[in-house]
């Protein structure tokens, strides 16, 4: 049960042969026995305490004859930053709002509850999705601790959707749903060895996330598979017009992204080699070739290597950006908790980590909120003007990359293997690959998936698109994971493969 799909466990449970409730046990038991006890990956910050009666509930409606599709009663884990209405607290692993509940569950969860999905609980992250301190440790947070690679134990899981990932590794859900500003899906995915999705922006609803830029964040399925991937999708994806993202982008009808997936037959598919973007690290560049390789046998034709138009400043002006959009955006979340929540705005947050170093700073800083105070007491002109320039120049380095070489999509390595934990200097991501930047800046999707191994610790290739291109990129993505099947169940060990 572990580690099968979400369609594998519907039929399952359609059929009789295990019912919501025995699904819900195994996952508790084994989230308890690995994740608690046992090697201790520390990837589920909170369980649902109303899981098994909510199970009870949805298979009295499947007894009735009530089926509500492929996600009834599949468990799925939510990263701990997206709003629950239940007994669970929302806190982006700030012991600020350990005690923080939600008064509705955010606009995607909705959805997935209408759809069948059971939650079964909160996933640790990089605390406040990894925009507090400059030199972070990624998986840290001061309310869950540190979340472990299940790969490698004294690893990273990356961040800052660290434990969605290492969760959905570890076999404890069936698939989870993490969040992005710049690389927090795409990284962490990679670096557990599982599939990840970063929608275009304005395809998720952001409505009840704690925010870091509204001109970036987004929400998006981890699993592991692309089939998964693509059925979380299209039960997350609905038109809310409490975004502004989807109300600026108008109303699109909603998907069944599996009939995307295709046969596998890549025959036609122009594929652009991103060489600028994948560095010079030997390791990861043979398994990127090795990944090349697969393509072209399923009769992909690449362009290697595609020149992409130069995008001068775009990590200066990204900062910029977040800083500029980070004290806002949190403060109307913040507006929205309830009384017995400590922080009402950012300053309050700065002053109650003060207050609290010897659990909060005690491993790193909070410069990153003390500089979107500074920002926004400077006054937010720049960073609008930063923020249309720096979108403009990436969705045009993208756009026209694609139309110059009458390209479907880009493909580079999405990162490299894990680095060691360090929580005394942070993290040492040397791995010289940039997947990220430009389809988070963009807002363009961005979809990794397992490729191979360096010292017995995963990598993923990603595929990069225009807006709305997510069709194309999970048919790519599910065309090269079912001829490669990289996808590995960890070991658990304490350290990488010598």
């Amino acid at each position: 049960m572990e580690f099968g799909g979400i369609a594998e466990l519907a039929r399952g449970i359609a059929e009789g042969a295990t019912s919501v409730r025995a699904v819900v046990e195994g996952y508790v038991e084994r989230i308890e026995r690995l994740d608690r006890i046992g090697p201790r990956v520390n990837s589920v910050i909170e369980l649902n305490p109303d899981a098994l009666e909510i199970a009870d509930s949805l298979d009295r409606e499947l007894a009735a004859g009530k089926p509500r599709g492929q996600l009834h009663g599949i468990p799925i884990l939510l990263k701990d930053n997206i709003d629950t209405g239940d007994r669970m607290a929302t806190s982006a692993g700030s012991i600020a709002l350990e005690n923080s509940t939600a008064p509705r569950d955010a606009f995607l969860v909705a959805r997935l509850r209408e759809a069948g999905a059971l939650v079964l609980g909160k996933t640790n992250l990089s605390e406040w999705a990894n925009f507090r301190g400059e030199r972070s440790t990624s998986g840290w947070s001061s309310r869950g601790g540190l979340t472990r690679n299940p790969h490698a134990l004294e690893r990273s899981a990356c961040g800052s959707s660290s434990g969605s990932a290492a969760a959905v590794a570890a076999g404890f859900c069936a698939a989870a749903v993490g969040t992005e500003t710049d690389g927090s899906i795409i990284c962490p995915a990679q670096t557990c060895g599982v599939a990840g999705l970063k929608p275009t922006l304005g395809l998720v609803s952001r409505s009840g996330i704690i925010p870091i830029a509204h001109s970036q964040d987004t929400a998006g399925p981890m699993a592991r598979s692309v089939e998964d991937l693509a059925i979380l999708l299209g039960a997350m994806a609905g038109y809310d017009a409490n975004d502004a993202e989807m109300l600026a982008a108008g109303k699109r009808e909603p998907l069944d992204y599996s009939r995307f997936l295709g046969s596998g037959d890549l025959g036609g598919v122009r594929l652009g080699v991103a060489r600028s973007l994948a560095g010079k690290n030997p390791k990861i560049l043979a398994v990127f070739e090795r990944s090349l390789d697969a393509l072209r046998k399923l009769g992909a034709v690449l362009l290697d290597p595609v020149e992409l138009p130069k995008t001068p400043r775009l990590g200066e002006n990204e900062l910029e950006v977040l800083h500029g959009e980070f004290k806002a955006d949190l403060d109307a979340y913040l507006a929205t908790r309830g009384a017995n929540v400590p922080v009402k705005s950012m300053e309050d947050l700065v002053r109650f980590n003060e207050a609290h170093a010897d659990r909060v700073l005690a491993h790193f800083g909070q410069e990153h909120l003390v500089a979107a105070l500074e920002k926004a007491a400077a006054g937010l002109r720049s960073c609008r003007k930063a923020r249309d320039a720096n979108r403009r120049m990436a969705r045009r380095a993208i756009d026209a990359t694609l139309r110059r070489y009458g390209l479907d999509a880009l493909v580079v390595p999405s990162g490299g293997p894990a680095w060691p934990i360090d929580l005394v200097n942070g993290d040492a991501i040397e791995w010289g690959v940039d997947s990220t930047s430009l389809p988070a800046v963009a807002g363009y999707p961005h979809l990794t998936v397992p490729a191979g191994f360096i010292a017995g610790l995963p990598t993923g290739l990603s595929f990069i698109g225009t807006a709305w291109a997510e069709p194309v990129l999970l048919r790519l993505g599910h065309a090269f994971e079912r001829a490669t099947m990289a996808f590995r169940e960890p070991s658990f060990s304490g350290r990488a493969e010598s």
